[in-house]
């Protein structure tokens, strides 16, 4: 129960900072602080300094991270927000900055046996459309919630939430 619940509360900060780079990005036109934002994320979720982390290189970012004993499904966050951030920093024409994280982002792909998209615009367009074939995007920017309430109606364990709602 403690595992899920370490596991819910990362999901849940990561739902929200996809919201939060977002509208950073995108409606405030701040892109570098978007990345920045995520780059920070990272280092929440590893619990390991992203600064230092984010300045190693790729392949070892990814060793790091294995032998850190950090959960897999939380590097599957981790993937998706370095590879987001690639994205927010070249529209912040920071170029070769933008190629490192997702340089980092496929190594730890790699190492993990995660799906990652070849255009990582993929990654941001997934949070404004309807997310991969056959799924809905977990996160709803218009409605400025975290979680969709597909989601949010399978987490029946706090009371207070059994409606959906997990907006604050």
């Amino acid at each position: 129960m403690l595992e899920q619940d370490y596991l819910m509360r990362i999901i849940l900060q990561y739902a929200e900072i996809l919201r939060r780079s977002w509208f950073k990005a995108r409606e405030e036109g701040d892109p570098k602080a978007a990345a920045a934002m995520l780059e920070d994320a990272v280092g929440e979720a590893t619990d390991i300094d992203g600064t230092t982390l984010l300045s190693l290189s790729p392949d070892s970012v990814a060793r790091v991270l294995q032998v850190s004993g950090t959960d897999p499904r939380v590097i599957e966050f981790v993937v998706r927000s370095l590879a987001l951030a690639s994205v927010y920093l070249r529209d912040a024409n920071e170029g070769s900055l933008a190629d490192l994280r997702l340089q980092q982002a496929r190594s730890l792909a790699d190492a993990y046996g995660l799906y990652l998209p070849e255009n990582p615009e993929d990654l941001a367009d997934l949070l404004d459309d309807e997310g991969l074939p056959g799924e809905s995007a977990i996160v709803d920017i218009e409605a400025g919630c975290g979680l969709d309430a597909s989601f949010a109606s399978e987490q029946p364990d706090d009371p207070s939430q059994e409606d959906g709602d997990f907006c604050r």
